[in-house]
């Protein structure tokens, strides 16, 4: 595992150079929000980070519900019982093994690695604009139809899940990268994708943290050229 501090942000990365997994912790005054549970065997090092911190977690954020953000989610909440699970109300239906669409939503199948099965549901269903502590939610949808992102407040910060990707290059979800082309594959709408990524970039963010690669610092430029790429590759 490969631990890198940013300000209040803990990026947590496992396999970086097979297939990176990130999670991320968020430091408050008393405690501790981990942002996705990554894949199973991800638990002990989640575990061990915080007790280096010194504070404990009582927030368990999803941004959405891939098995490679969820992965490790049961065992933390028995290990953790007094944490609260926090996932967008629209993408809780699919942590219970729901793969219905709305009517009003695109009418393609979910991708990825989505639950075969109820996992539980979450204690807290957030709407946008919701705050958990320093963090704000933001709907993103696209790679999945309940995606989430969080903007720490104190620092301008973005922690977005798949809604993009710094993994072999900055990408919006849906944009191929051949050197790791994990989450385009798992894009569920190319064209929501692009609307929420540019729902992100008016946010301005000092930072981009993705589910996928190294934190980026004062991100906005990449991002409009990962958003134009994105709109090039959809229209060809």
């Amino acid at each position: 595992m490969k631990l890198t501090q940013i300000g209040m942000i803990y990026q947590l990365t496992f396999f970086p150079r097979i297939f990176p997994v990130n999670v991320y912790i968020v430091e408050e005054k008393t405690s501790l929000t981990l942002i996705d549970a990554g894949i199973p065997i991800n638990l002990k090092g989640i575990l061990r980070t915080a007790d280096k911190i010194g504070k404990p977690i009582e927030r368990i954020v999803l941004t959405h519900a891939h098995s490679d953000h969820i992965g490790s989610l049961q065992t933390l909440k028995q290990a953790l019982p007094n944490a609260k699970v926090y996932i967008s109300k629209r993408e809780n239906p699919i942590l219970l093994g729901d793969l219905s669409l709305n009517p009003n939503e695109p009418q393609a199948p979910i991708k990825g690695g989505v639950p075969k099965k109820s996992i539980m549901s979450a204690d807290v269903l957030l709407e946008d604009g919701d705050a958990i502590e320093s963090l704000t939610s933001i709907y993103a949808p696209g790679h999945t139809p309940g995606m989430m992102a969080f903007l720490d407040r104190r620092s301008n910060s973005l922690i977005v899940g798949d809604a993009f990707q710094l993994r072999g290059g900055i990408a919006v979800a849906g944009k191929l990268v051949p050197t790791f082309p994990f989450p385009s594959l798992s894009t569920w709408s190319k064209e929501l994708a692009i609307q929420s990524a540019e729902k992100l970039l008016q946010y301005e963010p000092t930072l981009l943290a993705t589910g996928h690669g190294t934190m980026l610092k004062n991100p906005v430029d990449a991002m409009k050229k990962a958003i134009q790429d994105a709109k090039i590759a959809i229209n060809k």
